[in-house]
């Protein structure tokens, strides 16, 4: 084989094993993986108690529960008086991105944060983390706490769950909420390796998801991150954050606290792992979902928009224009009204 034959098969090789995305995630993370001592001690969050009793014990009126459901323990947390609301996060968080909003929907609502399967003090099981599989997950937990249908709202990955709940059970839906992302667009298979531009401006004028490809690494992920998750994570506060107060330490220390074992990091990356199957799935569901659906855009309104327009029957659509990604977080009153007032037109709809 010629010289040059061995360098085009390299390459092509490369591309391959989207080493380019995973040399992305290496160089964030290899500054600290050279001083164990710095990042494995030097984590400021460690002291912080982020369990969930003593996070329930801010919200008066919740409390924490367990369902056994379809092979796997979900854990979440209720509270409020009415038709039942599921609030689904999605990565890197917990049951608690809803906690500012949570009050607001409980005074009409019985509020149900999960913690989806992989996720906080759920189980983290070996597999089943394609979406429409979780939405199992979700209709059974449903079922445990005797309600036959609810609002389903999402944020994420938890988003990715909702469409998939809808799509398989929309006799069980009330209604969808989509927090800045929707279900998995057909396009993500289509994602370059490199970006158009060297990633050294603004993440927001140099958009990359360059993790979609380091998370779905066997192993790798777990060995950079164990130890390390509040260096790994407060990358994306930064650069996904409008809004870089919305979180505080003791909010920073919940999430990192959550993706730092090696189960946490891997139970999450299953989520990401599972993509292939959900494009498939989501190209044999309906073509549009016929089901109340509102959309509240960030940073990710565009997207929001495009697969909302193309394969949901007369969404609603409504845009924070100073948010980023976490918009429960950084425009919790607006989204607790607008949410509320979604919920109250759809339940009167669902009553003709």
């Amino acid at each position: 084989m010629g010289l040059a034959q061995t360098r085009s098969s390299g390459l092509m090789a490369l591309a391959r094993c989207n080493l380019s995305a995973v040399l992305l995630g290496l160089s964030l993370l290899l500054p600290a993986a050279a001083s164990a001592q710095t990042t494995d001690k030097g984590n400021p969050y460690a002291s912080m108690d982020v369990s969930d009793e003593a996070l329930v014990r801010e919200l008066k009126g919740f409390k924490n529960g367990f369902a056994d459901v379809n092979g796997t323990r979900l854990h979440y947390v209720e509270g409020g008086q009415g038709t039942p609301v599921i609030l689904m996060p999605g990565w890197p968080q917990t049951w608690w991105a809803f906690h500012k909003i949570m009050p607001a929907l409980a005074q009409n609502h019985r509020v149900i944060a999960v913690d989806l399967r992989g996720m906080g003090t759920s189980s983290k099981p070996e597999g089943g983390y394609d979406k429409k599989n979780m939405a199992v997950d979700i209709r059974e937990l449903l079922k445990s706490l005797g309600h036959q249908r609810a609002h389903i709202v999402g944020h994420d990955i938890g988003s990715h769950v909702a469409y998939a709940f809808a799509a398989q059970f929309p006799e069980a839906t009330l209604s969808t909420v989509y927090l800045d992302v929707s279900a998995l667009p057909a396009s993500v298979a289509d994602l370059k390796m490199v970006p158009a531009k060297p990633l050294s401006g603004p993440f927001k004028d140099h958009f990359f998801i360059w993790w979609f490809a380091f998370h779905q690494m066997d192993q790798l992920p777990e060995a950079l991150i164990e130890g390390r998750a509040h260096i790994y994570l407060d990358w994306f506060w930064k650069n996904l954050l409008y809004k870089q107060d919305a979180l505080t330490q003791r909010d920073r220390a919940v999430y990192a606290n959550a993706y730092n074992t090696p189960d946490g990091i891997r139970g999450g990356n299953g989520w990401y792992k599972a993509f292939p199957q959900d494009l498939e799935d989501n190209a044999a569901y309906p073509k549009q979902i016929d089901v109340p659906s509102l959309g509240i855009g960030g940073l990710g309104n565009p997207l929001l928009v495009d697969f909302m327009q193309a394969r949901i029957v007369n969404p609603q659509m409504v845009h924070i224009q100073e948010s980023g990604h976490y918009i429960a977080e950084e425009a919790p009153d607006q989204v607790a009204d607008l949410t509320l007032n979604f919920l109250r037109s759809a339940e009167r709809q669902s009553r003709r």
